[in-house]
């Protein structure tokens, strides 16, 4: 029982982290414990989902109130880039989350919904929607053809 929880808080927190600006791969990790048939999908779908929602929750706070600090020499988006990502997510609007899961670009799809100020229930909603699916066509390819 004890190690069944530490498999899902691992694979929780690993999810969480690899949707924060911090790098981390959380895929592996669900991979491995598929391949054990010792958990069931549907648990570690769900957990890595949330996990990987919460993290990118977390992006859309910091992009709440980054934008504040966009002048200082310290930042680490250039003007100019921070108003590209501002146009393109306006051009393409709240449906470009379901594409948060991307490994290039997707972070920062969920920091510019929080600057831009998409509304948390729909942010929610549609980050949770594109990272499940991902999951689960990992966990599909993994059952099937591994």
């Amino acid at each position: 029982m004890v190690l069944e929880l530490a498999a899902y808080a691992g694979l929780f927190f690993s999810a969480l982290i690899a949707a924060t600006i911090l790098p981390m791969q959380s895929e592996a990790i669900l991979v491995g414990l598929l391949l054990t048939g010792e958990h069931s999908v549907a648990a570690l779908l769900l957990t890595a989902s949330v996990g990987n929602t919460l993290g990118g929750a977390v992006n859309w706070l910091l992009g709440r109130g980054i934008e504040r600090f966009k002048d200082r020499r310290w930042f680490p988006v250039k003007s100019a880039q921070l108003e590209k990502a501002q146009a393109w997510y306006r051009r393409y609007g709240k449906w470009s989350l379901l594409f948060s899961w991307l490994p290039i670009g997707g972070d920062a799809l969920t920091v510019v919904a929080g600057v831009l100020r998409e509304p948390l229930p729909t942010f929610l909603l549609l980050v949770f929607i594109g990272k499940a699916a991902r999951y689960a066509v990992l966990a599909w390819v993994t059952l099937h053809w591994v």
